[in-house]
């Protein structure tokens, strides 16, 4: 059985203590692979080779660092096959999926930021004959990041790639849920020729690995992706610290239809916006609010777009929706399911787990569900399932559904059909939300912003905003 390595100061090497976690095929259940139960040791290890590395990757011209970036993403583009088979069976998402998103998204993320910083600017302020003041950003040190397990290689190379273009150096741990194509990202840095000790990937838990990192007195930044509830821990134990810190959490987004909306583009927006990757985005449209002069109509429209989806085998190319990520999180999913029913939803279709034949029967698969009947106040239209869950609601007026849509503590993001470009507008306005989609879902530019409000984050990554959170301004002066 393959044995996963940390890569530190350029090497793949064991953990300091020996021991190794079972990492899961989701698709079956089956262990397929050990994952480094690293500790303390291992994160002091990879930070102090890090600190080392800045010296002089923080000096290297810009030139050159998008010259190793660039190659950088050239060999994970060499190794794309490999890599989207690992995705889908670590995570157990359709490789279809993989081959489409995640894995394309990892060499587009690394060359994006490697041409950004040639391109960047410097602010100057004149003083009326008196001085002019220009601003320099300046990498701060070793960054800590640590990316889920959703998206694993796609949102791993989303924060490393800015990182170090602006002349950062980095930590990652990459969720141990899903640790096999950072490990292979590992193999691939290597044979790319990455400078040692720039890049170092630590797996493991988040209280032997993630506590050590981001409370580590020489990782003075700090960007995570995942749940609130870990957020919101990082956010208490790093404050203290006065780390800079970018926060992209959960969300509970609403996907509103008015009953303008193009009919048939917002069905199958809908049924993409709940189901895509088993529904485990943070993106994902799980509150689904429907004008009700459209209401049935709409509904069993979803309900028989849902029924043609296919629900398999990850390596089966016909399959729309693959496992999700682990038998506890199926467990999760399935009892806020069975929490929907005691409130008196109605479960339109779905709501169990589904059994295949053969090698897969052990595996984690939900059915795709929709439920209706149940107020956009209860728990179900409050907290995060992160599944292939989603909960119709009927409304009447643009005021009730932007009451209803703001009505969580999440605000990361939304989408709104019609066809009144003024109401599209007035709506998306008021909608607290980081991002907000018109008469689309997941269309993604990589220069926008990127975040959430409330408890949904801190911060905005993508384009120039991350390579200002990757680096400190610092305003010079000169009197004339």
């Amino acid at each position: 059985m393959e044995k996963i390595l940390n890569y530190i100061n350029g090497e793949l090497v064991a953990p300091t203590n020996g021991n190794y976690l079972d990492n899961y095929n989701p698709s079956n259940g089956e262990v397929y692979s050990l994952i480094p139960d690293s500790e303390k040791q291992d994160i002091d290890n990879a930070v102090v080779a890090a600190k080392e590395a800045f010296k002089g990757w923080s000096k290297t011209p810009k030139q050159k660092r998008s010259d190793i970036l660039m190659k950088l993403a050239d060999t994970i583009e060499k190794y794309s096959d490999e890599l989207i088979k690992a995705e889908s069976k670590d995570n157990g998402k359709p490789e279809t999926l993989a081959a489409h998103v995640d894995i394309p998204r990892a060499p587009a993320n690394i060359r994006f930021f490697a041409g950004a910083i040639l391109h960047d600017s410097s602010e100057m302020h004149e003083m009326d004959g008196m001085a002019i003041n220009y601003t320099l950003r300046q990498p701060i040190g070793v960054a800590a990041c640590i990316s889920p397990w959703n998206l694993p290689l796609y949102l791993l190379t989303w924060k490393i790639a800015p990182a170090l273009a602006a002349g950062n150096t980095v930590v990652a741990k990459p969720s141990e849920v899903t640790p096999m194509t950072a490990y292979i990202l590992s193999k691939i840095c290597i044979e790319a020729g990455l400078p040692k000790g720039v890049l170092n990937i630590v797996h493991g838990l988040g209280s032997k690995t993630g506590d050590p990192l981001t409370t580590h007195p020489d990782t003075p930044i700090v960007s995570f992706t995942g749940g609130t509830v870990t957020g919101k821990h990082i956010a208490t134990v790093t404050a203290p610290m006065f780390k800079k810190l970018s926060l992209e959490l959960g969300g509970k987004n609403p996907n509103i239809i008015f009953s303008d909306a193009d009919f048939d583009k917002s069905v199958s927006m809908a049924a993409r916006a709940a189901f895509t990757n088993q529904g485990q985005i943070c993106l994902c449209g799980s509150r689904l609010f429907v004008q009700e002069e459209i209401y049935d109509k709409f509904r069993d429209a979803l309900v028989t777009k849902t029924s043609k989806l296919k629900l398999g085998d990850p390596k089966d190319t016909t399959s729309n929706l693959g496992a999700v990520v682990s038998k506890d999180h199926m467990e999760k999913i399935l009892a806020k399911i069975e929490l929907a029913r005691t409130l008196g939803g109605n479960i339109l279709i779905g709501g169990e787990r589904e059994i295949l034949e053969g090698e897969l029967k052990d595996g984690y698969y939900v059915q795709p569900t929709i439920i209706e009947g149940l107020s956009s106040d209860c728990d179900i239209n409050q907290e995060e399932i992160f599944g292939p869950v989603v909960s119709l609601i009927p409304f009447k007026t643009e005021e009730e559904v932007v009451e209803m849509a703001n009505s969580t503590k999440y605000g990361l993001s939304a989408s709104i059909f019609t066809e009144n470009i003024s109401k599209a507008h007035r709506v998306a306005a008021n909608i607290d939300s980081g991002i907000v989609w018109i008469n689309t879902w997941l269309l993604r530019d990589l220069r926008i912003p990127f975040g959430g409000m409330k408890h949904s984050g801190v911060g905005r990554e993508g384009g120039f905003k991350s390579l200002q959170f990757f680096t400190e301004p610092k305003n010079v002066c000169v009197k004339i």
